[in-house]
């Protein structure tokens, strides 16, 4: 292909180019209040929301977008192995979704643990799920309330993206995990469907490679990515899921 200036353009170049207007265009999509505001005025907007309407419709939005069923597959083939975990930690438990499947597919004896900073969602969980063998504890990602070490696994899907700074969350998860101890991510990517997430949902999204260099840097490497299917891998659809461990 020839440039108007009359330099020819390689393939690299034209997919370079087609790149960098496919993250303006998801960039200009994306919900862009986080970076506006501050931190305190942005979480007290992400509790509002959870503790609204959107809130009350979660479960049944992520049954409607076949998280829920997707989500599950993941401890039911064992790509996310939950046998001999003692101590799981899910943070943002939103309506419940994972820890439903926390409760299912882990050992019985083993002590769950679920946390977000809306009371209501909470509130929504303890009711969904119906069972009083989980902890309910409101807490901000930024600062658990918990011991160092204290978890030997934990569970983290789409909370990360309410974080300015993918550090402040992960440096926590780091400190309340046990070294060896397993965490499964899960988050918005920067793509279109990530961007369309942000809007309704009030979040930003994360880079895959950033992301990935942010959490080795803290000790958190990535063991590896997770796929809902395998339509999902081909299609680089689904979001960021990912096993990472705890370096010793």
């Amino acid at each position: 292909m020839i440039s108007k200036s009359g330099r020819r353009i390689s393939g690299g170049d034209q997919q370079s180019a087609a790149g960098r207007r496919k993250k303006l265009i998801n960039r200009l999509l994306e919900n862009q209040l986080i970076r506006k505001v501050s931190f305190e005025k942005y979480r007290q907007k992400v509790r509002d929301v959870y503790d609204g309407p959107k809130g009350a419709m979660l479960a049944t939005c992520s049954a409607l977008s076949l998280h829920t069923t997707f989500g599950e597959r993941l401890f039911r083939n064992r790509k996310f192995d939950l046998a001999g975990v003692k101590r799981v930690l899910d943070v943002g438990s939103g309506a419940g979704q994972i820890a439903k499947h926390l409760l299912k597919y882990a050992d019985a004896e083993a002590e769950l643990t679920c946390t977000d900073l809306s009371a209501e969602m909470l509130r929504r969980a303890r009711t969904r799920l119906k069972s009083d063998r989980p902890r309910f504890v409101v807490a901000d990602l930024t600062s658990l309330p918990f011991a160092d070490g204290y978890f030997d696994c934990v569970t983290c899907g789409y909370v990360l993206e309410h974080l300015p700074d993918a550090r402040l969350g992960l440096r926590e998860i780091g400190r309340v995990l046990a070294p060896g101890g397993r965490l499964l991510l899960l988050t918005t990517e920067d793509n279109f469907s990530g961007a369309c997430t942000s809007m309704i949902w009030c979040c930003r999204t994360y880079n895959r490679r950033e992301l990935r260099h942010i959490s080795e840097q803290l000790g958190l490497s990535w063991h590896r990515e997770l796929w809902f299917s395998q339509i999902h891998k081909v299609l680089r659809a689904g979001g960021i899921c990912v096993e990472m461990v705890k370096q010793g």
